[in-house]
Formats: structure tokens, C-alpha cells, sequence
């Protein structure tokens, strides 16, 4: 009988989650076309916003001039297993803490 109660229970569990899963993706869908207000500099303590009409897009989706970035943001050049040997090599080669290979304990 407990195990049962177990089950419906992980079962109740997993279809909330799964709701929870779903309604994130539609939300995160609506929000990555939504448009984010831009501050006014020049209205002072005037007012928050510019104006209504004056928009500009979430600032991660800005390159450093201020343009839309239109490519992908994450870019993984592949390697090859020895080039990246060598960095991970060098990289241990140059911290602190190594102790040199020739030196004798």
C-alpha cells in the first residue's frame, strides 16, 4: 500500500514538473521578443522612460557599440585532442603550486 502511495505521489510530483517545464519555455519565448525600455538621460529626474515608443532590445543582445548582434551567441570551435593536451599542459605547467619535474623529493 505504501508503495503506491510512493508512486502517485512521484507521479503527481513529475506532472508538475513537466507543467512547470512547459510554461517556462512558452514564457522564456515571449520574453525573448519582448522589447525593454530605454533610460532617458536627458528628462532628468523628470521621468524614467523617454518616451513609449522609444524601445531598444535586452542589452545582451547588444555587441559594445550598441548594435543588435544578429549570429549565435555561443560559438564552440572544435579542436583536436592534442591541441588541447597542450594547453591543458601548459596551463598546469604555468600554475603556482607545480613543483618542477627534474627536482628530486
Amino acid at each position: 500500500m505504501l508503495h503506491l502511495l510512493y508512486i502517485l505521489a512521484f507521479t503527481i510530483l513529475a506532472c508538475i514538473a513537466v507543467a512547470n517545464l512547459i510554461r517556462n519555455l512558452v514564457m522564456f519565448s515571449f520574453d525573448r521578443e519582448r522589447n525593454y525600455p530605454v533610460k532617458s538621460s536627458a528628462m532628468g529626474n523628470q521621468g524614467y522612460f523617454a518616451s513609449k515608443n522609444q524601445f531598444a532590445p535586452h542589452p545582451e543582445l547588444l555587441d559594445s557599440a550598441g548594435n543588435l548582434i544578429k549570429e549565435p551567441l555561443l560559438v564552440m570551435r572544435s579542436i583536436n585532442v592534442e591541441d588541447a593536451r597542450q594547453q591543458l599542459d601548459a596551463l598546469y605547467e604555468a600554475s603556482p603550486g607545480q613543483k618542477s619535474e627534474n627536482q628530486e623529493f
